[in-house]
């Protein structure tokens, strides 16, 4: 049976397209299934989650698509500037950051923002979620690399990395991160904190995605996309997916192979197919589309989890009281162990009374 599987992107023409794709054949053909012009700016963000997916634009809004009913579910009015990233957490979270600093944690079941906080004194560039749901990493333009405590909002840590990092990602087991500054990946752990590896692009970087544990795909401002395994620290597998830069890519998994799929300035998004063994080969073109819109990010919207990387914690997840001892032992502000937001949102958050000792 054919997976039910839809790419999703934003352009600067502030259009959002989607596509569905037929994969009964062995060239997967993508076939226009809608166009939407909610936005009166271009398109900066897209997410993904089974259910909704939401767009974010120079507009200051975020707005809501409901798949599963084919509708329009409204638009988020926090933001003040442009929504710069988008990332769901599993089916119950969305959260989102802008040019105004602000991170906010929006419910899917009312979209209501739960809690909003200031990240950063310039704008916020990047933000990634770790699997666990405890904690979230954010880079800006006040050239510092934040650790969230989701459990209150507050800064568990701040590190000063001297530039303007513009990605930051959580492997999906969450045991360490990569900062992406210009054309060039830190790789962090998180026990240490501390650099364990870099590696370099010989273009500046546009996207990145982990397709497991440690294999990093990379598109930059070139036609090449690259293949490097963070563990090892060395690129492992490139090929040429366009004519012109690639701006985005995403990834999901299929039975035993992964989809890779990239989004370029031409207008083409590309789907790849990649079997994720010991030594990478190229991967093989499984489809093409022409939007002849100028792309500007790229979501893939699947109704069944597939995306396990990114929306199921992973297994064993680390605890909150394991979290705590973590981040103790990298000597940061201390995690009181309760119930995370991103957890329950039922229960109301009780006032702590302030110890009058000193």
């Amino acid at each position: 049976m054919a997976a039910v599987l839809e790419l999703i992107a934003g352009s600067y023409e502030q259009v959002t397209v989607g596509y569905r794709v037929n994969t009964d054949e062995k060239e997967w053909t993508a076939a226009a299934d809608f166009t939407h012009h909610a936005h009166t700016a271009s398109i900066s963000a897209v997410a993904a989650s089974e259910r909704f997916v939401v767009t974010g634009s120079k507009d200051e809004t975020i707005q809501l698509y409901d798949m599963t009913k084919r509708v329009e579910h409204g638009a988020l009015l926090q933001h003040d500037g442009t929504v710069t990233c988008l990332e769901f957490y599993g089916t119950s979270h969305l959260l989102s950051g802008g040019e105004d600093g602000l991170v906010c944690v929006w419910s899917t079941k009312k979209w209501e923002c739960l809690k909003s906080f200031k990240a950063h004194k310039g704008h916020i560039n990047s933000l990634s979620v770790h699997p666990s749901g405890k904690l979230a990493l954010t880079v800006g333009t006040d050239k510092t690399l934040r650790t969230w405590n989701l459990i209150d909002g507050r800064s568990a840590f701040i590190k000063n990395i001297k530039q303007n990092a513009h990605i930051v990602r959580w492997s999906p087991d969450g045991d360490k991160y990569v900062v992406v500054v210009n054309d060039q990946i830190d790789i962090y752990d998180l026990q240490t904190a501390s650099v364990m590896g870099t590696i370099k692009n010989p273009k500046r970087i546009s996207s990145i995605k982990f397709l497991n544990n440690s294999i990093l795909v990379v598109a930059g401002d070139d036609e090449i996309v690259r293949l490097c395994d963070t563990g090892k620290e060395k690129w492992v597998c490139e090929f040429k997916a366009h004519e012109t830069r690639v701006k985005s890519v995403d990834s999901f998994m299929m039975e035993d192979y992964c989809v890779v799929v990239t989004a370029s300035n031409d207008g083409f998004i590309k789907m790849w197919k990649l079997y994720l063994k010991e030594e990478l080969e190229s991967p093989t073109l499984l489809g093409e589309v022409n939007t002849t819109a100028r792309l500007t990010c790229l979501a893939v919207w699947k109704p069944s989890s597939v995306q396990q990387t990114t929306e199921e914690p992973a297994a064993g997840a680390t605890s909150s009281k394991e979290l705590a001892q973590e981040l103790a032992k990298m000597k940061r502000v201390r995690i009181a162990t309760e119930e995370v937001i991103l957890e329950d949102e039922s229960k109301p958050k009780k006032k702590k009374k302030k110890d009058s000792g000193k």
